[in-house]
């Protein structure tokens, strides 16, 4: 039974928000009715907030939704691509503007991300006040154990507010006023992030949160021990407070208390990386089965955002983003023709020629289309076939304009899916342990140490030959066995790419500088509150690209 969703989905949305970091949620029902027991304060504090890991609202939800996190972790790299397909797609060239890194303070979709990650962030300040207040209603295992998972919730949408935004406010008091929030060096809230995890994390449950009943899609200690593991391994950019400046200290300098030990960072993702082996993760023998329909059962998966299309709200739009018109048609839905890899990704990957990865074909449809073994037709008479070499990321004049590009595979069709395709029974992986072991490799690598155990493990699953444990060969790795999963920005950041040029890609100017590598706090959040200070470069920038929202094709 999926009994924690249940429980979620039946609780009563509480709250209503306004803007930034000036949001008041105000009590939709009497406290004393929904919050009189012990059962009903976990239900309304604290398995509520599991309402906002996925979403079905555009830049909402950690995953699965458009204009959101996933976006400009993905479409901002050299993994994917939202082409223009003449008329489709260009959206204000909101697309065009995210690939080539010329997004600014104005664009509403950013404005959109920070609102809802720290919407959710002051939903759980309120949760604390709330166990805080009916204490007498719990028992201390309660206050505690509660206490501890809101908390660890929270720690989850600060990393991604500190990823994706560097400088922000730390505010952990539920009746802060606007006037009293300030803005945190990116230092101080990653260091924040991982006291938070490390303080909690003995106090939550040692239970694998991707399987079905008490602590389905639960933040349980796996999960902080992965997302701990992550932050080291990025612990070079995250206590970097000066990102433009060409310079950031060396990992094995930076020093971490584990359990009573003093450990580099390179040997804290070590080791949190182990304790995720402990806790019973190993790779599935079969790669795909972790994206199957109904793939609950994976020993690899650590953290997804539950989907089942009888009982939750939460939607998968990328297949739906990325076919043909007629491909979605085959299906019995609907799609979009938008979303793409780049020739870069399926050049990576082997394509066009003979030592072809045999992740390709689990991760993208290219070449002939086929469903249940028939070809699909278009309205010329002629089959479709996708073209993954002849992307560009202004297809108009193409004779390719509809079929250019190897479109989002990875995931298991779900045959019975509803919404064209979006409400589907695969849920959304968000952490898993093939991830862990190339960020193993990783740590060991950069510790002078040898990683190829790790990374050839990630081969050996798939039948492919092994490879020297090297920086160059992991960075590879990483986007063959990660692609389609919101990786690639933090990755080329970290491996100093991502301002590089690459595909049709050329850096802005001064772009050398990594101001990129951070987006602009919004500028309707600085109006609302002067003490916030834009990211640096960004007020250079000209106020010009994308300042309406335009809905897509």
């Amino acid at each position: 039974m999926k009994t924690i969703i249940k429980y979620i989905l039946a609780a009563p949305l509480m709250l209503c928000f306004s803007n930034c970091l000036d949001e008041h949620p105000k009590d939709q029902l009497d406290q004393e009715a929904i919050y009189n027991n012990a059962d009903n304060i976990y239900k309304n504090a604290v398995a509520s907030l599991y309402n906002y890991i996925g979403s079905n609202q555009e830049s909402e939800g950690l995953q699965g939704t458009c204009r959101g996190i996933y976006d400009y972790n993905t479409l901002t790299t050299d993994e994917a691509m939202i082409p223009i397909r003449g008329g489709d797609w260009y959206d204000g060239g909101l697309w065009e503007n995210m690939y080539q890194h010329k997004w600014n303070a104005n664009d509403i979709s950013l404005y959109n991300v920070w609102k809802y990650l720290f919407k959710v962030i002051v939903i759980s300040n309120q949760s604390l006040s709330i166990i805080d207040s009916h204490q007498t209603l719990l028992s201390a295992e309660q206050t505690r154990d509660f206490t501890a998972e809101v908390r660890a919730v929270r720690a989850l949408f600060y990393y991604y507010a500190m990823d994706m935004f560097g400088r922000v406010p730390i505010v952990t008091s539920y009746d802060v006023k606007l006037e009293q929030v300030t803005q945190s060096e990116r230092s101080e809230v990653f260091k924040f992030i991982v006291d938070e995890l490390q303080d909690v994390a003995p106090q939550l449950a040692d239970e694998h949160s991707n399987k079905e009943g008490n602590y389905y899609g639960r933040v349980t200690r796996p999960v902080a021990n992965f997302l701990l593991a992550k932050l080291a391994l990025n612990a070079e950019i995250y206590t970097d407070d000066n990102w433009t400046d060409g310079k950031r200290q060396d990992g094995k300098s930076i020093y971490f208390n584990v359990n009573g030990e003093k450990k580099n960072a390179w040997e804290t993702c070590i080791w949190y990386c182990e304790q995720l082996r402990q806790e019973g993760y190993e790779l599935e023998s079969d790669y795909a089965s972790n994206f199957a329909v109904h793939n609950e059962n994976s020993k690899e998966n650590i953290f997804t955002i539950p989907l089942d299309k009888n009982l939750y709200l939460n939607e998968y739009h990328y297949l739906f983003r990325s076919r043909h018109y007629k491909h979605g048609g085959a299906y019995g839905g609907s799609s979009e023709n938008g979303t793409c890899a780049t020739v870069s990704t399926v050049k990576a990957f082997g394509y066009g020629t003979d030592n072809v990865d045999n992740r390709f074909k689990i991760n993208f449809y290219a070449d002939t289309v086929l469903v249940d073994g028939k070809k699909i037709y278009l309205d010329n008479g002629k089959p479709l076939v996708y073209m993954p070499l002849e992307l560009k990321l202004n297809l108009s004049d193409s004779p390719y304009k509809q079929t250019a590009g190897a479109r989002v595979g990875k995931y298991e069709v779900d045959r019975t899916a509803y919404s064209d395709g979006r409400q589907v029974d695969n849920d959304i992986v968000l952490f898993r342990y093939g991830d862990a072991l190339l960020m193993e490799a990783e740590a060991k690598v950069r510790n002078g140490e040898d990683g190829s155990i790790e990374l050839n493990a990630i081969r050996d699953r798939v039948g492919m030959p092994h490879v020297e444990a090297n920086l160059d060969n992991i960075l590879k790795e990483r986007l063959l066995e990660l692609v389609w999963e919101g990786w690639r920005r933090q990755d080329l950041i970290r491996f100093g790419k991502y301002t590089k040029a690459y595909d049709q890609r050329t850096p802005l100017e001064n772009e050398f500088t990594g101001f990129t590598t951070v987006f602009p706090i919004p500028q309707r959040c600085l109006d609302l509150n002067k003490k916030l200070k834009q990211n640096t470069r960004y007020s250079l920038i000209p106020q010009h690209y994308n300042l309406t929202l335009f809905i897509s094709s």
